[in-house]
């Protein structure tokens, strides 16, 4: 048998392995292709499904119609409360708090006096959880103005808030005392003493600044009316 060069041999083995690579090449090639190709079709398949007949379907519709009729309902009640004071911080008149308190079921009631600091500082606290909690009507007297409601619900020092739920007054916050007993208190610690009471219900998600729904403005306003008193400041007794 006639004797191979070694360099032919080499040279020959090199030509079969890289045959063999190329082969493999485009084996790995045409199977992309195939896969790509079966994968273009499903797509088809899912553009090919009739959109009418999904918005045809009963259940869709019925789900559909169920949705609409609960954001109707929804919309219905928010502009209901919306009428009667929800949403606001106000200021009601003797003459109209009975219809004020009996008329929504919660309601946050501030008996304050114009010239008591506290009760302007506790103002811009009630404002702000006046627009995070929509469901409950929150409202204050000018108890010199009020006599006979400040007398019928013995209220004696101020700022007082009166809760009341259905039309009756359930219960009552006095003072600072329950907010820490200083002036300079978030306005998370008045919420949490309305979440207490049952007056408000805790949001569905957590938030995550306790002061987020207070504009700039009026968080700058809160905490410099709390530095410009001093922490020993007493309620004011009101008679």
């Amino acid at each position: 048998m006639e004797n191979m060069d070694p360099e032919k041999f080499k040279s020959r083995m090199h030509s079969l392995a890289y045959g063999n690579a190329m082969m493999a090449a485009v084996r790995d090639y045409k199977e992309d292709m195939e896969n790509q190709e079966a994968g273009n079709r499903q797509q088809q398949q899912v553009r090919d499904i009739d959109i009418d007949d999904l918005l045809d379907d009963p259940e869709l519709e019925r789900l559909h119609a169920e949705r609409l009729a609960m954001l109707q309902q929804e919309n219905e009640k928010r502009q209901k409360l919306q009428r009667i004071g929800h949403g606001e911080y106000q200021e009601v008149e003797e003459g109209d708090f009975l219809e004020a308190v009996t008329k929504t079921d919660n309601v946050v009631c501030h008996f304050f006096h114009r010239d008591f600091e506290r009760c302007k500082l506790l103002d811009k606290h009630l404002s702000i959880l006046a627009r995070k909690y929509f469901d409950t009507r929150f409202i204050k007297v000018s108890a010199p103005d009020a006599p006979f409601f400040t007398v019928k619900l013995q209220v004696k020092m101020l700022p007082c808030l009166v809760f009341f739920q259905n039309g009756v007054a359930c219960d009552r916050a006095v003072g600072f005392d329950e907010y820490g007993a200083s002036d300079n208190f978030p306005t998370t610690a008045v919420e949490r003493r309305l979440l207490k009471s049952g007056l408000v219900h805790a949001p569905k998600k957590k938030q995550d600044d306790d002061d987020q729904y207070m504009p700039e403005h009026v968080r700058q306003s809160v905490r410099k009316s709390a530095e410009g008193h001093s922490s020993s400041d007493e309620d004011s007794d009101f008679d």
